[in-house]
């Protein structure tokens, strides 16, 4: 009867881990949309309120980082259940790094509204920028239906965000010159899809875990990157 009470505490400890989670997931969900439609429109405003609405993930993320490592020390988990604790643990630090690199967007829109606008990139930008959200929103579908499946696709859809990256490089390298005046506005552009395509890694880092949870293993084969201009280092924050 012990052993039941504990499990069944530690069902309900988890569950309430996991639904953190998918709240922390939705909010970087809607920071990713809210970020593009600022650059969109050039709206300095809505670009403040992604900024800072940025530091209620950093709490969420705070909060199951807390609430795991009391699971841990509380519950003495099995080694399956600590695996499932663990990739908490890793998806909340990916999706908090997703949000890090909206917030980056949103510091950049209220740069770039005050430059001369680069006809057409917004359009690109914010279609990257959806295409994440759509693997994000799958990836996290996925590691609540314990689907390795959508995970895998999940994966794969990563090298069409590399593939818009490195066309967005070419055309903002083309723009820079062609005219020199726009230089300072492309270089902005092109950091924020440097950080969207590196959103689109965290994201890929999200659903190799699912993989990882429900079958014990990685994904076979280590993924070819598609950014040619890829490096191991993450674009920084405006300062």
């Amino acid at each position: 009867m012990n052993d039941q009470h504990i499990a069944s505490a530690f069902d309900r400890d988890l569950q309430d881990i996991q639904t953190q989670i998918m709240k922390m997931g939705g909010l970087v969900e809607m920071a990713i949309l809210d970020a593009a439609d600022a650059l969109a429109a050039r709206d300095e405003e809505k670009a403040e309120e992604v900024r800072a609405k940025d530091v209620v993930i950093d709490a969420l993320e705070e909060r199951i980082n807390d609430d795991a490592a009391q699971l841990i020390a509380l519950r003495a988990p099995t080694a399956i259940d600590l695996r499932l604790v663990l990739s908490v643990l890793k998806i909340s630090a990916n999706l908090e790094r997703i949000g890090d690199y909206a917030k980056n967007m949103a510091k950049r829109t209220s740069v770039l509204a005050q430059l001369q606008a680069i006809d057409e990139a917004h359009v690109s930008l914010r279609r990257m920028a959806r295409d994440v959200q759509l693997m994000l929103k799958d990836a996290l579908d996925a590691y609540l239906q314990r689907d390795a499946t959508l995970a895998m696709d999940v994966i794969e859809r990563d090298r069409d965000i590399d593939q818009l990256y490195n066309a967005l490089f070419r055309e903002f390298l083309t723009f820079m010159l062609e005219d020199p005046r726009n230089i300072s506005a492309c270089m902005h552009l092109h950091f924020i899809a440097k950080n969207t395509e590196r959103m689109g890694d965290h994201v890929t880092a999200i659903a190799e875990q699912v993989v990882y949870l429900v079958t014990g293993q990685k994904p076979d084969e280590a993924r070819t990157k598609g950014d040619i201009t890829s490096t191991n280092s993450d674009v920084s924050d405006l300062s």
